[in-house]
């Protein structure tokens, strides 16, 4: 059976470089809801390869230029109506293509205009304490390097 449901295939990549992980800070720009830490990343554009799509998001977002070095994997997460941020009423469903990726180039630097605010370096042994969106604690375990006791926040984008 189908029915209306709105499908996004994103692109994130897990960069850990002595002890630390490349993290950036989603800001949904809404007076009700809050931020939260996630992979660099984000939704492929018509046309793209995950590859690009990756290189491309994490350059807007942190400010670095990155070669990856594996696919890690694939995760699906779908989410009912009543869990989208954007109160649309039909159900949601994210493809997020999960790379390990090291950084050749750049300097760490925050997007401007788009749904990160900011990125950062963060030891691996704080992420635990920090408002996560999910897929940071999958993107770890995937490539290995999951703290203990990592905590999402609740949020998906």
């Amino acid at each position: 059976m189908s029915f209306p449901m709105d499908t996004r295939v994103g692109a994130y990549a897990v960069v850990v470089e002595d002890g630390a992980v490349l993290l950036s800070h989603w800001n949904p720009r809404h007076p009700t809801l809050r931020g939260a830490w996630s992979l660099p990343g984000g939704g492929m554009e018509i046309g793209e390869q995950p590859a690009q799509t990756v290189l491309r998001e994490v350059a807007e977002e942190t400010g670095y230029t990155v070669e990856l070095d594996e696919l890690l994997g694939v995760h699906s997460r779908h989410m009912g109506p009543e869990e989208r941020l954007d109160g649309r009423g039909r159900p949601f469903h994210a493809l997020r293509v999960i790379y390990r990726a090291h950084i050749t180039g750049g300097t760490l630097t925050a997007e401007v205009d788009g749904s990160s605010d900011e990125a950062r370096w963060f030891p691996l042994h704080e992420v635990p304490q920090l408002p996560l969106v999910s897929l940071v604690t999958v993107g770890l375990d995937l490539a290995g390097v999951a703290p203990a006791a990592a905590r999402p926040a609740g949020r998906d984008r």
